[in-house]
């Protein structure tokens, strides 16, 4: 990691609680190496890009052509829904990020990221002009499709944003982000206005820009200090004394050697001698930001080795606990001379620590060759033998995986990449593994004859298939490059042993051919049926007389029942019974008759949550979340959908325009700029904390399980579906028929007027305004009244006498 200009290179000591921590002063920012990288890399491949044009011409267009021609044969419904959902989506998934971490108090990040994306828009707009402009690098085809501009305005300003905020360590925020921005870009190529060589340049410059922005700026540091670390152990009890900063352990791991309050394990009794007394603990901290590193080696390793044989490529900070943690256990459980866990915790959001005793000792690959007896292998065999017994892999057991310690016995270190449960090819591999780094060092006659006489001679012949270069670990290749010739030394020791056994190689890597065309194959039957099935009209095969129209309608209406349900279950932490919640829904609509919907719902709802023992406090914040959610996504459906009427439809004129990238960067500006006055901020804090303080909290608790999350907003977005279904088959029962965006802007604005009317039910606001509505978008005045005294007879008046007797059955089961 690179320090800025402003770190202090010398020791201090910080004294938390009087516990003094010996460590270098910590950078507030640091500029990392990786992000400079990345960022030369990136530009040299928009230069690439820009320049491909110009000498694979025909290549570019051909390929423009080809895909253009290929997606005018496919549904084009989907590519117009795909734009539509897309185009908000990318603007609108920055937006909750940015007010997410506002809330969390980390607006910084969120100004890099603004600024990030106001770099990205200029730079755009600029390449816009000179690609397009005249003595431009392409022609219009290869770049802008059909008469639009080169480069995605709305999208590379969102990639450098997402790019300078960092999104690393968030796995949900990035899949949903770059889920939008590949719809996003799938749709414009679809519909053919941008290309694939302008969706490559949009997405290399975006990234560009970030990292520019980043490394320019710099990153705040995530790391917690050694305060925090001692904080964390004076929280388990174990109560230090005193704390320094040791040597970097394997992957620039920080270490940590912590004096303990217990005069039975101080270092003046174990230590002695000139030099700093022996630590109690030996600390590992597991910092989040170094989780990613080596992630492109381990991702090829992934796929290119047979599964069985490779490792997760990416595992987050909790799961690097998690799996050290059991290692160890298991390890210790299986009488393999370990190092004592003591203690593992997460040190805030950004580490994790593993307390470990203290064992001093040195690594295997500082010994002198003399200081490795054969006494000493053979022990190092026997901590094999213990390990596989319990099928426990190690898969580091290179030099710095064993420590010799004082009393010269080997202790087995280093198991964060370990594994329980092991399958025996994994378990071969940790032998052949372990067989190569002794041979390193001691020759391959000792470590074949020490190894054959504590596992046996069988079991070093099932090793030798493993002995391949690719099945080792990248150091020990590294190594073996100036040793080209030692596995096959090994192999030829191990086989004087059993000269009589063939023994064939075995296949570890797993790119096959057939699960290729497997692949290409499903992929284009799937697009296939799909291409066929959109140019069935279902609606014409179902809707043969009036009657099925209504019965359409009022399998519509029930499921509305189902989608509130869902939609309460969703937003409220404790579990519900999913049949008891559905006949609540079906009881509130008897209530209607007495009482107005909007105060019907929270009513009814709160009484029964608060009957199946739910505080009333967090039952009536679980409902206000539930109405709040289904607010906001009624008014973003209003909004949608009010946009796509307006439109002509062309899927192009569904994207966002230039101007609302700039107006919606314009707001993140002078919201920024707003928020830095204290007198702004703390006005806002004030009208906000009320709501953050009840409806807010509860929204949280619900956000963090992801099955209720999508529980309760699928339960919003069926429920208006299933009512604009009721509302269009009634329209239909009666002999008239509208586009579907219609139908959908009549009903939102219909049951908003609804919603907020002071009658019962809604009564008389409902019908008046779906009435005007239709009216208004084309259909006669009869055959609209028809259709909404329908509509209403199916949602409203039917449910009635069932919902009568839900009610009756929930009050005497006293449910609510």
């Amino acid at each position: 990691m690179a320090r800025t200009h402003h770190e202090v290179t010398t020791p201090a000591v910080d004294e938390p609680g009087g516990v003094p921590v010996d460590e270098p002063p910590r950078p507030w920012r640091i500029r990392r190496p990786s992000d400079a990288i990345r960022f030369l890399a990136f530009a040299v491949a928009l230069g690439v890009v820009l320049l491909l044009p110009s000498i694979a011409t025909q290549t570019t267009s051909g390929l423009q052509s080809d895909i253009t021609h290929g997606t005018d044969q496919a549904p084009h419904f989907l590519f117009n829904l795909a734009t539509l959902v897309s185009s908000f989506g990318v603007l609108a998934v920055p937006v909750v990020f940015a007010v997410d971490r506002l809330i969390r108090r980390d607006g910084l990040r969120i100004a890099v990221g603004l600024l990030a994306a106001v770099l990205a828009l200029g730079a755009t707009l600029g390449l816009d002009e000179w690609v397009a402009g005249p003595g431009g690098p392409a022609d219009s085809l290869s770049w802008g499709g059909r008469g639009s501009d080169p480069l995605h305005t709305d999208i590379t300003p969102v990639i450098a944003y997402i790019t300078a905020v960092r999104l690393a360590g968030r796995p949900r925020w990035q899949l949903i982000t770059w889920s939008v921005i590949g719809l996003a870009a799938l749709a414009a190529l679809t519909a053919g206005f941008a290309s694939v060589l302008a969706l490559v340049a949009t997405y290399v410059l975006g990234r560009t820009i970030g990292y520019g922005t980043l490394y320019a700026i710099g990153t705040p540091n995530p790391r917690p200090p050694g305060t925090a670390v001692v904080t964390a152990l004076t929280r388990m009890g174990l109560m230090p004394v005193s704390a320094r900063r040791l040597p970097d352990g394997p992957q620039e791991t920080r270490r940590y050697g912590v004096e303990l309050a217990d005069p039975g394990t101080t270092g003046e009794d174990r230590g002695g001698g000139s030099g700093p007394p022996d630590p109690a603990l030996d600390v590992m901290v597991l910092d989040r930001d170094q989780q990613t590193a080596g992630l492109l080696y381990r991702v090829w390793r992934y796929a290119r080795l047979r599964g069985g044989t490779n490792r997760r490529a990416f595992r987050s900070l909790r799961r690097s606990l998690e799996q050290e943690s059991l290692m160890a256990y298991a390890a210790a459980a299986a009488g393999v001379r370990t190092p004592r866990l003591l203690a593992a915790s997460e040190v805030g959001s950004e580490a994790a620590l593993l307390a470990y005793e203290y064992v001093p000792g040195r690594r295997l690959d500082v010994l002198g060759d003399d200081e490795i007896t054969d006494d000493l292998l053979t022990a190092i065999w026997r901590q094999l033998r213990l390990l596989q017994a319990q099928r426990l892999a190690h898969r580091r057991l290179e030099a710095e995986g064993i420590l010799v310690g004082d009393d010269g016995q080997p202790y087995i270190v280093d198991l964060r990449a370990g594994e329980i449960a092991a399958s025996d090819l994994v378990l071969r591999l940790d032998l052949a593994q372990l067989l190569t780094t002794l041979a390193l060092r001691v020759g391959p006659e000792r470590a074949v004859s020490s190894a054959a006489g504590v596992l046996g001679t069988d079991t070093l012949v099932a090793t030798v298939p493993m002995l391949q270069q690719v099945a080792l670990n990248r150091e020990t290749r590294s190594t073996l490059q100036r040793e080209k010739e030692l596995l096959t030394r090994i192999r030829e020791q191990i086989l004087r042993l059993r000269p009589e056994i063939d023994v064939e190689p075995v296949r570890l890597e797993r790119f096959r051919p057939r699960t290729l065309v497997t692949i290409i194959a499903g992929a284009a039957g799937t697009y296939f049926l799909l291409s066929q099935l959109s140019n069935v009209d279902l609606g014409r095969l179902i809707a043969r007389s009036d009657w099925q129209w209504t019965a359409v309608g009022l399998v519509a209406s029930g499921v509305t029942f189902l989608a509130a349900a869902m939609m309460l279950i969703g937003f409220v932490p404790e579990r519900l019974p999913l049949g008891r919640t559905i006949l609540v829904q079906l009881a509130a609509s008897f209530v209607k008759l007495v009482a107005p919907a909007a105060v019907t719902g929270v009513a009814v709802n709160s009484r029964y949550l608060q009957r199946s023992g739910v505080r009333p406090g967090p039952a009536v914040a679980s409902v206000g979340a539930s109405q709040l959610s289904g607010m906001v996504v009624h008014v973003l459906l209003l909004v949608v959908f009010g946009f796509v009427t307006g439109s002509s439809q062309n899927a192009k004129d569904l994207a966002p325009s230039r101007t609302v990238v700039i107006v919606l960067l314009g707001v993140g500006v002078l919201s920024a700029a707003a928020a830095a006055i204290p007198r702004v901020r703390r006005l806002v804090v004030s009208r906000l904390r009320p709501m953050l303080s009840g409806v807010v909290p509860r929204l949280v608790d619900v956000i963090q399980t992801p099955k209720k999350i999508v529980t309760g907003l699928g339960g919003i977005l069926l429920l208006s579906t299933a009512f604009i279904v009721c509302l269009d088959a009634s329209i239909r029962a009666v002999g008239g028929s509208l586009p579907w965006t219609v139908i959908i802007i009549v009903f939102l604005t219909g049951n908003a007027l609804g919603s907020a009317a002071p009658t019962p039910g809604g009564l008389g606001a409902v019908e008046g305004a779906l009435s005007l509505g239709l009216t208004l978008s084309g259909l006669p005045v009869e055959t609209a009244t028809s259709a909404v005294l329908l509509f209403r007879l199916l949602t409203f008046w039917l449910p009635v006498l069932p919902g009568w007797a839900a009610f009756a059955y929930l009050q005497r089961k006293k449910a609510i």
